[in-house]
This record gives structure tokens, C-alpha cells and sequence, in this order.
């Protein structure tokens, strides 16, 4: 049997008193691709971290167990030195530099140089970067990618799909690259994106990379793993080849419990009514990346409308032109009056809330806590949670105490009200998100890619809390790449094609009808009658 390229023996690690990982055994063989799987607090990025030397783990005691490359014990105490091993590391949260380019950002502290009069007389710290060599290096990862978005251009403002493969890129690109360590790369990527993706890294494997792959998409793992490993409240549950495995198997050893991904969430509900709640016309959204180019919709009362496509198509931007984040043109009625654009705070005062995408980016204050977080909006807005008075002083005793309420009605694993944001898993932001959403009462509220890098158990938490909001009298709009997921809760799915309205859809209609519409065709245009269809 050849020597694995990596191997973790008995792996255990505590903070603060709490064990987080119990003797968890991990191999990789050359050229493999190794799917781990777990819920959120599964205990899968603290393994990671304690492979790539991060400080959270070097600064906390360290860990127990052994590590081996190629056969040989290591124990880094930084990125650095793993990096120096032959190991890349690409995180689920993004470690680009905004105002740097695609071409800086993958060539980050290891640029090319080259001589010039001054370094030949004073040294190589002289020389000028030889931009000609970076950008051929990066336009190289990039199309390993099949990426054509231009290396030059800054990082700041592009869609998160483009964002992950310039993080990608820039491991592929370093020399001596033999375990590439991706964290659910493909959270943020669409159906299409991480189609070519998965195809991407198949290649990787065949020049004989080893991939060592966290996901919470089932289908991904089945796809293009080689191995299965699966932990549980960080133990591990069950470890063996694909095939031995069936996506429900994996989803109940994940969970401890059976996982019906088939059945309409929250079961059927009540009829919508005819009532308009929201008429949108001939609406522009300059959100770079995702533009839309005069959509016209209307949302009807108490319905669960969920809006789909491709990425760069404009699906996300509707949701933010509305909410006023990005510049928009055209005309919303809401509640049969004019909802003013380009003003977030007009949009809140009218009773609309919004889940965002980039729930660290823009729906968290990540370094406040948990309580804080939840009532923000509410007590900006609608002066909840302050003392009576005219000095409007937080009343902590009633923000406490509803952190505690929410804390257990969404069932956020944390310490208490009083934790700070960043140190939840992303599935437990995401339940914040949704709580301050819950606490603004909200007559219509936006959610976007609710569970995007969320395990399948949180997934599954999250969506019946949507379903749960909607029957306490909220109309609903989400915004998913996931098809299954929107035709799990959604009464109609409308589907965005090249900034516009490709077509509404029941969430029963046949997947031809979906895929036509996605790429902006139609039944009719590809001479295909309604019965064939279905």
C-alpha cells in the first residue's frame, strides 16, 4: 500500500474545558478527492485548522494525536509552514483584499520580481514587480477555473461566485501544491458554477493533487469522492468508500436522525391570496455582477415567492434594489403606494425585512453579541427594547431576556445571549439573521441564499423557520440557487434570465420547464408541448 499524503491519528483537541474532537482518524491518498461531511459543530474546521497550523489552535494548548505527510511527522505552528509542505487551504469566509486586484490577490506575498539599475547596486529588495509574469501566472489559474473574467480587474464589488474561484486560483498557483483543503467551496457558487467546479478539481486530482473536500452538499460529495468521512459532535461516525453510501445514509449518520429531503416542508399550506402586496415595474438593479434590466412582477399576500437562476443573472439584486443597497430605477408599489428606492431606511420603516446573502459582510455586527444582534434593527427602527423616556436608553433586562427567548426558539448553539457572533458556526448566524428578522415582525420579508454554507440539519431548521414566519401572516421572497430548495417551500418560482423575467413557475412543474427557463428558452421556442414535459 503506497504512503498516504496525509494522515491524522487520533486527533482530539479542547477549548476552554469543552473536547471538540475525540481521537479522529483522517487519511488522504495522492490523487484522491476526500469529501468530510458533518453538521455545523461537527468539528470539521477545527480539524482543519489544527492541519494548517492556525492560531485559534496553537494559542489554545494545541491538540493531541499525530500528523503525517508522506509518511512523515509534522506539527505546524503556522499557516506558513504547512503552506511550505505542499498544503493549501481555501476558507469558507474570504481572504481576499478588496481594493487589490484578481492578479494581486492570487500572487499575495509571493510576487514576481525583476532586476533593474537600482537592485544590480542596492539588492533585490529593489526590484520592480514583473507584472507581465504575475498576470500570465494568474490568467494560467484562472483558466484551470475556466474563468474569463479579466485579471486586472479590482475584487471589490464582484459577485461572491467570482470572489471563491480567485481564492481558489490562488492556491492552485503555488508551487509544490500536493493537498489542496477546500472549505465549502461551493457554498456560494450556483448549479452551473459548481457543475464546472467539480470538474475542475477532478482534474486537479488526476495530475495527482489530493483534495480534501468540506461540503453540505450531498449530491456534490456522491459526485466526485473517492472517500467519505463523517463526523458527528466531534467524533467520527463512519469513514469508507463512496460507494458504500447512499445521500440519505450520509444525511442521518450527519444528523442522528432520518432526513426526508423529498417532502414539502412545513406540509401544504393555505391558498394564497389574490391580493398584490408588492407590483414591481420595469425595475433596474446596478448591483455589479448580478444586474437587472427591467423586471416586472408582482407578489402576491401571504405567498412564499421564490426567485432562482443562474448566477450573474440578477436574482440577488432584487431583493437588495428594493431594500435600497444598490442603486435602482423603476417603480415598486408596496401596500398599493410608492415604495421610494434607494432608501433602506424608508424600506424598514414600511415593514419590509431583509435576510441578506452576505450575512458577515453586510446582515451582522460580527464582533457584537449574539442579543445585541438580534434586536439592532428593531430597536433603530421601531424603538423596541428602549427605556421609556426621551434619552431612548437600551432597556438590557427586556434585550436579555427576548436573546434568551430566540436563542432557544431557533435553537442557536451558543454559550448565551452575551457570545460574540463571529465565534458561531455559519449555520448558527444565519439563525441570528433570521431571528432579527422575526423580532421586526415583518409584513414582507426578503431572504437571500438562506442556507448557503449551512449543514443539511441547519438547512433544514432555517427553512422551516421561513415556512414559520410566512403562516404567522408574513409574505415571503427568497432567493436560492438551489432549485430543490425553493420548490420545498415556495408557492410559485420565479426565474431570472439576463436581468429579466424569464417565467413563474408552480414549484411542481417539470424540471424541462426549470432548465429552459434558466438558460431563457421557453417550451414553445424548442418545439416541446406541456404533456411531453411532464
Amino acid at each position: 500500500m503506497s504512503v498516504p499524503v496525509l494522515e491524522m491519528k487520533n486527533i482530539s483537541k479542547s477549548f476552554y474545558g469543552t473536547q471538540v474532537l475525540k481521537n479522529i482518524d483522517l487519511r488522504v491518498a495522492k490523487g484522491e478527492i476526500h469529501c468530510l461531511v458533518g453538521e455545523n459543530g461537527a468539528g470539521k474546521s477545527t480539524l482543519m485548522n489544527i492541519l494548517f497550523g492556525m492560531s485559534v489552535i496553537t494559542n489554545t494548548g494545541g491538540y493531541d494525536g499525530q500528523i503525517l505527510i508522506n509518511g512523515e511527522h509534522v506539527a505546524f505552528n503556522s499557516p506558513k509552514a504547512a503552506i511550505e509542505a505542499g498544503i493549501g487551504m481555501v476558507h469558507q469566509e474570504f481572504m481576499l483584499l478588496p481594493g487589490f486586484t484578481v492578479t494581486e490577490n492570487i500572487k499575495l506575498n509571493r510576487e514576481d520580481t525583476k532586476p533593474n539599475l537600482f537592485s544590480k547596486i542596492f539588492g533585490k529588495k529593489l526590484e520592480t514587480l514583473d507584472r507581465k509574469k504575475m498576470s500570465a501566472d494568474a490568467r494560467t489559474a484562472l483558466d484551470k477555473l475556466g474563468m474569463n473574467i479579466e485579471e486586472w480587474v479590482t475584487v471589490e464589488g464582484l459577485p461572491v461566485g467570482y470572489l471563491q474561484f480567485v481564492e481558489i486560483a490562488r492556491e492552485i498557483d503555488k508551487e509544490g501544491l500536493q493537498l489542496l483543503v477546500l472549505d465549502e467551496p461551493t457554498a456560494v457558487l450556483t448549479e452551473s458554477e459548481a457543475e464546472q467546479f467539480l470538474e475542475v478539481i477532478r482534474r486537479l486530482a488526476d495530475t495527482g493533487i489530493s483534495i480534501l473536500f468540506i461540503t453540505h452538499r450531498l449530491d456534490e460529495v456522491m459526485a466526485v469522492a473517492d472517500n467519505i468521512t463523517i463526523l458527528k459532535d466531534g467524533e467520527l461516525v463512519r469513514s469508507g468508500p463512496t460507494e458504500s453510501f447512499t445521500i440519505a445514509q450520509i444525511a442521518e449518520l450527519m444528523v442522528g436522525r432520518r432526513i426526508d429531503t423529498s417532502a414539502r416542508i412545513g406540509g401544504e399550506r393555505p391558498k394564497a391570496a389574490t391580493e398584490k402586496v408588492l407590483e414591481i415595474r420595469d425595475l433596474h438593479v446596478d448591483m455589479p455582477g448580478e444586474r437587472l434590466r427591467g423586471i416586472d412582477l408582482d407578489v402576491y399576500k401571504g405567498e412564499i415567492l421564490g426567485i432562482g437562476g443562474l448566477a450573474g443573472h440578477g436574482k440577488i439584486a432584487l431583493a437588495n434594489g428594493i431594500m435600497g443597497l444598490y442603486q435602482s430605477v423603476g417603480q415598486v408599489r408596496y401596500e398599493g403606494t410608492d415604495l421610494p428606492l434607494n432608501s433602506p431606511r424608508e424600506a424598514l420603516n414600511r415593514g419590509l425585512a431583509f435576510v441578506s446573502e452576505d450575512r458577515r459582510g453586510v446582515g451582522l455586527v460580527l464582533e457584537d453579541t449574539i442579543a445585541n444582534n438580534i434586536v439592532l434593527t428593531s430597536m433603530q427602527v421601531q424603538d423596541k427594547f428602549l427605556k421609556p423616556g426621551p434619552l431612548k436608553l437600551k432597556d438590557q433586562k427586556k434585550i436579555t431576556q427576548h436573546a434568551l427567548e430566540s436563542i432557544e426558539r431557533f435553537d442557536i448553539r451558543c454559550t448565551g445571549p452575551d457570545q460574540i457572533v463571529r465565534r458561531l458556526s455559519g449555520g448558527n448566524q444565519q439563525k441570528v439573521c433570521i431571528a432579527r428578522a422575526f423580532t421586526q415582525n415583518p409584513k414582507l420579508f426578503f431572504v437571500s441564499e438562506p442556507t448557503r454554507g449551512i449543514d443539511v440539519g441547519a438547512k433544514a431548521r432555517v427553512l422551516e423557520l421561513i415556512v414559520e414566519l410566512n403562516r404567522m401572516g408574513a409574505t415571503v421572497v427568497i432567493t436560492s440557487s438551489e432549485l430543490a430548495e425553493l420548490r420545498s417551500i415556495s408557492d410559485r418560482i420565479a426565474i431570472i434570465y439576463e436581468g429579466k423575467l424569464s417565467g413563474v413557475l408552480a414549484p411542481d412543474a417539470p424540471d424541462l420547464e426549470y432548465g429552459l427557463l434558466m438558460a431563457g428558452k421557453s417550451l414553445e421556442e424548442v418545439g416541446v408541448s406541456e404533456g411531453t414535459a411532464n
